[in-house]
């Protein structure tokens, strides 16, 4: 190859690049603007979609609000109810360590309050049990040593008869001393038997009670004697505190 077919050759290379840059920029500028067509009709159909997806949301929303209202009985929903409160859920939070304190606190008032009642039901029952103790007891004495005062004033009676019984078996005894001895003894009954309120019956010349006579025979009426009267008494009763102990016997006219 000679030097002159060198030099074209070179030349044309040159040409051929240029035109290849040339192409290449015209299919980038090709390719921009294709590029932006592309965006602005995605970004018109966008605009047109827009307005269909509201459309869309509105018809969604008409169609299920019904059915909504069928199912909630139609209570109507707030915007915004039911969100939580993240202000609300602190101040919960910061709350429960008070809740708890006041929780032990009225726990242990009332456990303290228990444990006083608990103490005040020990006492009651046991001083109920220390009554009813004390009652029986003396109850029990009661019934032991009832008669210790009547017993205190027969004793002065007893000693009466014995030292009756001894004037009489001496030889100067007389019959006069013993029976006025014997009177004095019984004056000295009597006394001591009133001062109990044990009060003696003799009925003779009364009408005849049932209550407190009892009937040993009926004789004809003597004169100036009424029927279904006490003409004579066999043995005298009794009465305490106007409660009979014993009737008297007695004899009750026709």
């Amino acid at each position: 190859m000679t030097p002159e077919e060198d030099l074209p050759r070179t030349a044309v290379d040159d040409a051929e690049d240029a035109k290849a840059e040339e192409l290449s920029d015209a299919t980038e500028a090709a390719g921009a603007t294709e590029t932006s067509a592309v965006d602005a009709d995605a970004a018109e159909s966008t605009e047109d979609a827009a307005p269909s997806t509201d459309d869309d949301a509105d018809a969604s929303t008409a169609d299920v609000d019904p059915r909504v209202d069928e199912v909630l009985g139609g209570v109507s929903i707030d915007e915004g109810e039911g969100v939580a409160d993240p202000a609300a859920a602190t101040d919960d939070a910061n709350a429960e360590p008070g809740d708890g304190e006041d929780l032990a606190a009225k726990l242990a008032a009332a456990e303290a309050r228990a444990n006083e009642n608990w103490d005040r039901l020990l006492r009651m029952q046991a001083d109920v049990e220390n009554k009813n103790k004390r009652a029986q007891r003396d109850v029990q004495n009661a019934r032991k040593f009832a008669l210790e005062t009547i017993a205190a004033d027969l004793l002065p009676i007893k000693d009466s008869l014995e030292m009756g019984l001894a004037a009489a078996s001496e030889d100067a005894a007389s019959v006069d001393s013993i029976r006025e001895g014997s009177e004095l003894t019984l004056k000295m009954l009597g006394g001591a038997l009133e001062k109990h309120n044990i009060v003696e019956i003799n009925p003779e010349g009364e009408k005849f009670d049932p209550e407190f006579h009892q009937a040993m025979s009926m004789q004809p009426a003597p004169e100036g004697t009424e029927p279904n009267t006490v003409i004579s008494v066999m043995q005298k009763g009794y009465t305490l505190n106007d409660r009979l102990i014993r009737p008297a016997l007695v004899m009750v006219a026709k």
